[in-house]
């Protein structure tokens, strides 16, 4: 157990590719597995063919409970020790090319071959430096030094893992990029991008009222929207949203981080088409059903998402030539909708922080992806008002309103109806009844709330903040120019005095 909200300043910077690379990388992980259905069927479940809840369950369960004594994982990605190759919304990043040009002369990257300038923070895992190559040229780096001794006596190595798994498997301008990792007979090592803006949690600490403007708030949450839907579509539930986990890039983007409590878990994408889409000709469908939507290759040939996709609707041909224009509205046929919402998945872990938390985890009913609805509604909540809705006077006191207060918004600041509205449709008690727990992240973004972002351009829409360079930091002290000594700066538990939050976890 630990005490505080943590947090890792490790970010990724923006890279400059097109604004549906990072998509397309995720949709080629899993396009051979999509199915196609109607959402008028009589299952209730709007459409959505899954897997068997057993195995879904069993695989979520053994993701969880793998003892750290047998050194395994259930999941692998088969990327390479050195933290694979150059992600495609990376491609140009100088960073890639300074770890390349250390492993051109003949060895591993190692800790040797950094400088340890300064300590930037830590967690319950471990503890965050910034770093920069021998030589310098190469940029600085956010390194996280795990003490595997510790750990181990703590039966945490597990999640240190799992972490850095999920960090081989990421490619999205909203979450790190893994430049590499490598281990020393005592300590564990990550490679990671430096964020110079520090997280929501001090910046929101720095606005007028301590809370963030409502334009402000939609920025950051829509884009770490983005970033909770990516993951969904990998099946990996986050479980850890919260302002200290949200830092800020160089260039006033966001970046999630910390993915030590995260479950991972299988997940069915499904393509589902209204019953609307059956107007007209079965030979002129409307919808994109190319060979090359499905392959699992298809993304590195060609996009793996259609030119006609992009549409927000469109007609056969036979109907435009042949009906009025009046009539055309009536033969718009809606475009299918991409549903990989890992809703089967079930843990019984009890983990989180206390006013985070959902009703489902407090209730020890178990818990699937709707967990990271609920604690989007209190990441909302948070940045709008400046305080989460159901903090009571003592953690038990948080639990309890947390299962059995009802929502309630303060007088001020004055928020508008749609944001109080998107917060009332995530802080739905019953998980089944919650906002994006059948159709996932579409539900969410079709909110009136986010009516105004324009979801294929946001990487280019202006931050509210840009933090100052952060050049003066390479020579703020004399360095590190060792690994930390044992058992004095890295102990596996370093945790920063801020917020009287607990964050708890049982196994």
């Amino acid at each position: 157990m630990s005490t505080s909200r943590k947090t890792t300043p490790e970010a990724v910077d923006p890279g400059s590719p097109s604004a549906d690379t990072y998509y397309q990388s995720a949709v080629n992980s899993f396009c051979s597995k999509v199915k196609l259905s109607d959402d008028n069927n009589d299952d209730g479940e709007d459409g959505v063919e899954r897997e068997a809840e057993d195995d879904v369950t069993a695989v979520s369960e053994t993701c969880s409970q793998v003892s750290e004594e047998s050194g395994s994982s259930c999941w692998s990605y088969g990327v390479d020790g050195g933290g694979g190759t150059n992600r495609p919304h990376r491609s140009s990043d100088p960073r890639w090319d300074a770890i390349q040009a250390v492993r051109s002369r003949g060895s591993l990257v190692g800790l040797s071959d950094f400088r340890l300038i300064k300590r930037l923070g830590g967690g319950d895992i471990g503890t965050v430096y910034l770093a920069e190559l021998n030589g310098g040229g190469g940029g600085v780096f956010a390194m996280k030094v795990m003490d595997k001794v510790a750990l181990a006596g703590r039966k945490k190595l597990l999640r240190a893992q799992t972490e850095r798994e999920i960090l081989q498997s990421l490619d999205h301008p909203f979450l790190p990029t893994l430049y590499t990792h490598f281990e020393t007979e005592r300590f564990s090592c990550l490679v990671m991008e430096y964020c110079p803006g520090g997280d929501l949690h001090h910046l929101r600490q720095r606005q007028p009222g301590k809370h963030f403007s409502e334009q402000a708030v939609r920025f950051y949450v829509a884009e770490v929207l983005l970033a909770l839907e990516y993951l969904h579509m990998l099946g990996i539930i986050y479980r850890d949203l919260k302002p200290e986990n949200v830092l800020v890039r160089e260039d006033g983007h966001i970046m999630l981080s910390d993915f030590d409590l995260s479950l991972r878990c299988a997940v069915s994408p499904t393509l589902v088409k209204s019953a609307n889409a059956r107007i007209g000709s079965s030979k002129n469908t409307g919808y994109c059903v190319q060979p090359s939507c499905i392959e699992p290759t298809c993304a590195i040939q060609t996009p793996c998402i259609q030119p006609s996709c992009f549409g927000p609707r469109f007609l056969s041909i036979k109907s435009q030539k042949n009906r009025k224009a009046k009539e055309v509205g009536n033969q718009v046929i809606p475009l299918p909708e991409l549903i990989a919402e890992p809703t089967s998945a079930r843990s019984m872990s009890f983990v989180g922080t206390h006013e985070y938390l959902a009703p489902e985890i407090n209730k020890g009913d178990g818990h699937g992806s709707a967990v990271d609805w609920w604690t989007f509604g209190i990441f909302l909540y948070e940045l709008l008002f400046g305080k989460t809705p159901f903090k009571g006077s003592g953690n038990r006191a948080t639990l309890f309103n947390v299962v059995g207060e009802p929502l309630k918004f303060p007088d001020s600041p004055s928020v508008s109806f749609a944001a109080r509205d998107l917060i009332r449709g995530l802080l739905v008690k019953e998980p089944q009844n919650r906002l994006a727990y059948r159709r996932g992240v579409t539900e969410v973004k079709q909110h009136p709330f986010f009516q105004s972002v324009n979801w294929a351009l946001i990487r280019c829409a202006s931050p509210p903040q840009v933090p100052k360079p952060y050049e003066n930091d390479l020579h703020s002290g004399n360095g590190l120019s060792v690994a930390p000594p044992v058992g004095k700066v890295v102990e596996g538990v370093d945790v920063k005095p801020v917020g009287n939050y607990l964050e708890i976890e049982f196994f």
